[in-house]
């Protein structure tokens, strides 16, 4: 990535940098689950309980202890930024605004070019 777009990449809000984050995270997901060479339909079960809202918040709160005051403020910013739509079905306030703060995190780390950081953090979720 440019220097440019990751000066553009801090001055995004909270919900455009999970915008860009959902995606990264779903991603990842799912190449994880096709390389393990399962069905596509228990794939698409293991994938959904992954990015759930939940799931998202759970693992914010694990890997919250490696990230660097920068990646907390980013958290931070997209726990606290708020949508103008309701919050999908099943979920509470706070994972909603818990996972939100997940994918802005991954969201800025993949616009400043720090997919290793990502893997590491993506990683580190599988472990724990």
């Amino acid at each position: 990535m440019t220097a440019a777009l990751a000066m553009d990449a801090r001055l995004l809000n909270g919900q455009a940098l999970a915008y860009v984050g959902d995606s990264v995270h779903d991603l990842y997901i799912r190449t994880r689950a096709v390389r393990s060479g399962a069905s596509v339909g228990s794939i698409h079960r293991a994938v959904v309980g992954q990015v759930r809202c939940a799931a998202q918040a759970d693992g914010l709160a694990r890997i919250e202890p490696m990230l660097t005051p920068d990646e907390l403020a980013i958290v931070k910013r997209g726990r606290n930024s708020h949508p103008r739509h309701a919050k999908p079905h099943g979920a509470t306030g706070a994972d909603y605004s818990r996972a939100t703060g997940l994918e802005a995190l991954l969201g800025y780390l993949y616009l400043t070019g720090q997919e290793l950081r990502i893997n590491a953090l993506l990683d580190a979720l599988e472990r724990t």
